[in-house]
């Protein structure tokens, strides 16, 4: 009989810090004492997840891992949780749904039954689940929010579903496990999709990777960047438990036109933008200025033809003496008015460099500058892009740009979503609603942009 072929049961990305001894081994014993039975992959993650010093401390105070969907990450979950409950730990066992903590605890119970732990008491009202046993183990379910958990100390925290973990949950159960003298906590999850409202988990992922988070590990089964959904390669590359849990014919069954969310769920790909929300009200709102700026240097002008083929848009930016970038709008107009209104105010304005998006336009526009005796516009390429959309997100948050209020250009930035563009989880701009332009917010993405990366030339002085 043919070998099932099987996935890769070592992750394709790792941070294990250094260990000798674990329990790992005598987990995997209880739980496979029940008449179920850990994958290779499980076993040998859950090895490195409870490994201990010479001190009996967990090597790993922190450990992260992140799997494609589908592929039994949670039984892993469970598994240190039994072992938990049996020596007497006390455990959080957070989720994002109610429905994820329920089904989280009807796994544990029934297993804590199979593997004859004595249960002092049990409670299945969703929401405030719990299961004692006897030695002293607890654990409660929760779902989490900004004040679960306050008050209550526990040894093991679980964060499942992490990709939705955000700052302010974790801001609050941190605390919960502070005062045990050997506490470990555990997240797991998927990468995050554009409409996931976590931050931690990618910032977790990101630090432990740089080395810059100490006891802490990793483990993930991910693809670098965007790949072909059909190439089978990758199935078995980022899904240990294919052909064991999920089918090659599932996953045939999964692949549609959004490329990239099959990337991520199914392939494991991060990518490479913060999925928490696009530009809020407030955060535009701090960058109002009442007063005209006091300019430094030329302007810089954005022009954007429109992806529907129907309006051109135009903004301009300016360095200013405060040391930030203004930008402004400058008009959103029909493609059946042409380039005149454009050449016109280009022909007026003292400006340095004209960037120019749009495959419908651009190079009409170069030929026409280029017929008016103008410097050739710049045209960027995907690349720069993907990296003049990063900018002026991360500029916005951090304050270095200034706007006056603008009604349309305000509520376009306002009410936008992220869009993942490139082969590599690069982000572009789409409006959130279908009556907005997101032209004149990519117009002033390109301003900003030319703005930013442009270095004066200084003049050369000779001295004698």
């Amino acid at each position: 009989m043919a070998k099932t072929k099987q996935g890769r049961q070592t992750p394709t990305q790792s941070v294990i810090l250094p260990y000798r001894r674990t329990h790992g081994k005598e987990a995997v014993e209880l739980y496979n004492s029940t008449g179920k039975e850990l994958y290779d992959w499980q076993s040998k993650l859950l090895s490195q997840v409870m490994a201990f010093n010479k001190d009996q401390l967990w090597v790993h105070s922190r450990f992260g891992y992140a799997v494609p969907r589908r592929n039994g990450k949670s039984e892993l979950l469970t598994a240190r949780e039994l072992y938990g409950l049996k020596n007497g730990e006390q455990i959080l066992h957070t989720a994002h749904k109610v429905n994820t903590a329920h089904m989280s605890w009807e796994r544990l119970l029934y297993l804590v039954e199979k593997a004859k732990i004595k249960i002092i008491s049990k409670y299945r009202a969703r929401g405030s689940e719990h299961i004692y046993v006897e030695g002293g183990g607890r654990i409660e379910f929760r779902t989490r929010t900004t004040s679960g958990g306050l008050g209550e100390g526990y040894d093991l925290l679980i964060i499942d579903e992490a990709q939705e973990y955000t700052d302010d949950q974790e801001a609050t159960l941190k605390y919960t496990i502070s005062s045990s003298k050997n506490s470990q906590t555990i997240m797991c999850g998927t990468p995050p999709t554009p409409n996931s409202s976590g931050t931690r988990f990618i910032k977790y992922r990101k630090e432990t990777l740089q080395g810059n988070n100490s006891n802490a590990g990793w483990a993930e089964w991910s693809v670098d960047t965007k790949v072909d959904p059909h190439n089978k390669r990758f199935w078995y590359q980022t899904n240990p438990s294919i052909n064991k849990i999920i089918s090659e014919r599932n996953i045939q069954d999964e692949i549609s036109d959004d490329v990239i969310d099959f990337n991520i769920q199914r392939l494991g790909l991060w990518i490479k933008y913060n999925q928490k929300s696009a530009i809020t009200a407030s955060a535009w709102d701090r960058l109002l200025i009442n007063k005209r700026p006091d300019p430094v240097g030329m302007l810089h002008v954005g022009i954007k033809y429109g992806k529907s083929g129907v309006n051109a848009a135009m903004s301009i930016a300016v360095r200013t003496t405060s040391g930030r970038i203004f930008v402004e709008a400058i008009d959103c107009r029909s493609l059946r008015d042409g380039n005149a209104w454009i050449t016109d105010f280009l022909g007026k304005a003292s400006w340095s460099r004209v960037a120019v998006d749009g495959a419908n336009g651009a190079k009409i526009l170069e030929e026409d500058m280029k017929h008016l005796h103008m410097k050739h516009p710049t045209i960027p390429t995907v690349g720069e892009i993907i990296i003049a959309n990063s900018m002026f997100d991360s500029a916005v948050y951090a304050g270095t740009i200034e706007h006056n209020s603008q009604p349309s250009l305000s509520n376009v930035i306002t009410n936008c979503e992220k869009r993942a563009i490139g082969s590599n989880g690069g982000f572009g701009f789409k409006a959130i609603y279908p009556e907005q332009e997101i032209a004149l917010m990519d117009s002033a993405i390109l301003a900003y942009w030319a703005c930013a990366e442009h270095k004066e030339v200084k003049k050369q002085t000779v001295r004698y």
